[in-house]
């Protein structure tokens, strides 16, 4: 396993990192001791970042992993959950709430500190909510010990422009911007780096677009994003390969995106991802795939307030 720093935290943070969600049976249901045992396989290959939130299975997520790292020498791994987000449209970025978020995650997680805080999904918020009362809140935990490092979540790339020109943060999260079809968080890399903000990726397959398996129903990409990705997936068949394996190397070699969130909750789809990634990537089907992903390059959804797109 690799290890890149993580901007101004100056953690080392493995290139593929672990995406709790599954844990909260978020995609199949899961049983807790199998939850429990792909948490140990992870952090027994190198993986040393975990990302989770209360949100996920509604905080189910938070409570399996507290018992899975339980008994686990707090230096061996990295951290991070989120508070803002509670349910599907449940959303408060007030002080207050976030303050007693933590606290919650602290119990179910069974620590005494998290390394990374980060605010939710942060475009559902009301922007000035968000500034004047979620940022303040995560300087407060820093201050009280209870967080390492504050950051903020998001899908559109204008949220972190735009906390970025209020507020300091040492970290953003964001997902579905840096995978094969779509590369557009390298826009404001350059902001990131001068700011010193690490910078986590998050869901390389692009929320499942990039598989050979059917898209669910309730992915928000448009249909021919959809045939496109199916077009790609056939083409990697067609030649012996996986898409999800040519997405998950795509994104974990570029030296300046420190690391990739994977979720799952399966033992082997952990061996299956870091087998991968210790492969080489083949340059001639990521061509090709790039060709056929072209005319829905940089496209993406919608998502929060209308607010935060000004």
């Amino acid at each position: 396993m690799k290890y890149r720093k993580l901007g101004k935290t100056g953690l080392d943070v493995s290139v593929l990192s672990y995406g709790a969600s599954s844990l909260g049976s978020v995609f199949r249901e899961i049983n807790q001791q199998e939850g429990i045992r792909t948490v140990h396989y992870a952090l027994d290959k190198g993986i040393n970042y975990i990302d989770v939130s209360p949100y996920y299975g509604l905080t189910k997520a938070e409570r399996v992993l507290g018992k899975a790292l339980k008994g686990i020498p707090r230096d061996r791994y990295i951290l991070s959950t989120k508070a803002g987000r509670y349910g599907e449209d449940s959303f408060d970025f007030s002080k207050k709430r976030i303050i007693t978020s933590a606290e919650e995650s602290l119990k179910r997680l069974q620590t005494d500190y998290i390394d990374i805080l980060l605010l939710h999904d942060i475009e559902f918020g009301s922007y000035n909510e968000v500034i004047e009362e979620g940022i303040p809140a995560l300087y407060q935990l820093k201050e009280q010990g209870k967080i390492r490092y504050a950051g903020v979540s998001g899908l559109p790339l204008s949220v972190f422009e735009r906390v970025l020109q209020k507020a300091e943060i040492d970290v953003i999260l964001s997902y579905c911007h840096y995978s094969l079809n779509d590369t557009s968080l390298l826009h404001i890399v350059p902001l990131l780096e001068q700011k010193n903000v690490g910078i986590i990726n998050a869901s390389p397959i692009s929320m499942g677009l990039l598989n050979n398996r059917p898209v669910a129903d309730w992915h928000p990409a448009d249909k021919e994003m959809i045939s496109v990705c199916k077009e790609a997936a056939a083409y990697c068949e067609e030649k012996g390969e996986n898409l999800a394996k040519l997405a998950i190397q795509f994104s974990v070699q570029n030296n300046r995106i420190p690391t990739t969130l994977v979720s799952t909750a399966s033992e082997r789809n952990i061996a299956k991802n870091i087998e991968w990634i210790d492969e080489p990537i083949n340059q001639e089907l990521l061509e090709q795939v790039l060709k056929i992903l072209k005319p829905i390059q940089n496209r993406s959804w919608p998502s929060g307030r209308e607010e935060w797109r000004q």
